[in-house]
């Protein structure tokens, strides 16, 4: 599907901190090859005593991303959005004011939580030490929208902004609306994705508690296993994608390329249960049909499926009931690339955003790592074992949260492409 005036969103830029690594060239080798990303928490790492394994993402330091005197109370998932960022914008070569009109630019990040660590910390600090312990940069440093509010201010970016809050399916849908704001014309530029850091003990106490989270393994590279009959929970990971999605003909114009055209989106809502999804992916089906709608598609024309897949024993079934309802018997190359990075939570779709883009301009698919034992309630055409290489002409990757928010993403070759 074509934006206004018949140009197309290309994504010119990827930034990445993530567990299998923080540029492209690694990310996408691990995805295909390994080494997981997946561990146990170090002693004294703060959920190390709630987390039997994780997805961490590199340290970052607040002063290689911020002013020193700006860094009091900066939570973990701005500064993981401010690296990625960094990362997006000089593989896309752009600068604003030089490349593109600040007021032409826009930029959208998703978190499912914000800076609940830094919220936690303070509430510990004033209930020991009262109301003088809490400190004024609280909230600058911890509300959900700060990861965007500091990208803009980084970078002068004065167009559109906004924060998306909608749980597991955030980071896909601040995609979607980078292309909503190039399509209708409010902007040449949108950086957008998203970012979190849920690594603490009580947010993992609350999934541990809820038995959502996969336990025990000896192996902890062995956790996370989407669409596998042995599967028992999810793999709670943190980090940040962030890209620079771009109108074609602005790109052209400053003679940078893509990785790939976002050219379709869908968004719908169960509205079903607070956690569950529905049993027969009513919702999330109708939300793959309408991306591919907007596409211009046929469910035919995927060549692959990036899946949501976190390794619950509900959700693979439920994602796969709505797969098979799209696509009949020939179901596109399926695969999850949680079994490598763990589940990001708001962050995880743009990061699988990131994934299906460069799947398309790498020619590969990657695999589910650990499928050893495919669940046959979840019979699909899984990537197994090692990639898959030959042209990509469409791939779809589906995002779905907490709520009941679904958010499905179609993308085809870049125009104009890339280099390698």
């Amino acid at each position: 599907m074509s934006t206004a005036g018949g140009d197309s969103a290309t994504i010119t830029g990827i930034g990445l901190v993530t567990p299998i690594g923080c540029d492209v060239g690694s990310f996408f080798a691990a995805l295909c090859k390994g080494p997981s990303g997946l561990q146990r928490p170090p002693g004294d790492h703060p959920a190390g005593a709630v987390l039997e394994v994780a997805g961490i993402a590199p340290y970052i330091d607040p002063v290689s991303v911020l002013p020193p005197t700006e860094t009091r109370c900066a939570d973990r998932f701005i500064l993981l959005a401010l690296a990625a960022a960094e990362r997006a914008m000089a593989d896309a070569a752009l600068e604003v004011g030089r490349d593109a009109d600040p007021f032409r630019v826009a930029v959208v990040v998703a978190t499912g939580g914000g800076g609940l660590e830094t919220f936690e910390q303070s509430s510990h600090a004033r209930l020991a030490r009262g109301r003088a312990a809490v400190s004024p940069y609280l909230l600058p440093g911890m509300l959900s929208n700060m990861a965007t509010a500091r990208i803009a201010i980084k970078y002068g970016i004065r167009g559109f902004s906004s924060a998306i809050v909608t749980a597991c399916a955030a980071g896909a849908q601040a995609v979607a609306e980078a292309f909503r704001l190039i399509a209708d014309g409010s902007a040449d530029v949108v950086v957008c994705g998203g970012t979190e850091s849920p690594l603490h003990p009580t947010i993992a106490a609350a999934f541990g508690n809820a038995r959502a989270l996969a336990r025990g393994w000896d192996d902890p590279a062995a956790a996370s296993r989407p669409f596998d009959r042995r599967r028992n929970g999810f793999v709670l990971g943190e980090g940040a994608a962030i890209m620079v999605v771009e109108r074609a003909s602005h790109a052209r114009a400053r003679g940078a390329g893509g990785y790939a055209d976002l050219i379709g989106w869908g968004a719908t809502s169960d509205a079903h249960h607070p956690t569950m999804p529905r049993p027969d992916g009513d919702g999330a089906a109708a939300c793959m049909r309408q991306a591919l709608s907007r596409a211009g598609l046929a469910p035919a024309d995927v060549d692959y499926l990036n899946a949501h897949g976190t390794s619950t024993k509900l959700g693979d079934v439920a994602e796969t009931t709505a797969i098979r309802s799209v696509f009949g018997a020939g179901t596109p190359a399926v695969s999850s690339i949680k079994a490598v990075t763990g589940h990001m939570l708001g962050a995880s779709g743009a990061v699988e955003a990131a994934a299906s883009a460069l799947a398309i301009h790498r020619g590969a698919l990657p695999p589910t790592h650990n499928l050893d034992d495919p669940d046959p309630q979840c019979d699909l055409d899984h990537v197994r074992g090692s990639a898959r290489v030959g042209p990509v002409g469409a791939a779809l990757s589906n995002s779905f949260a907490f709520g009941g928010h679904n958010v499905s993403l179609v993308f085809g070759p870049a125009s104009p492409p890339k280099g390698p």
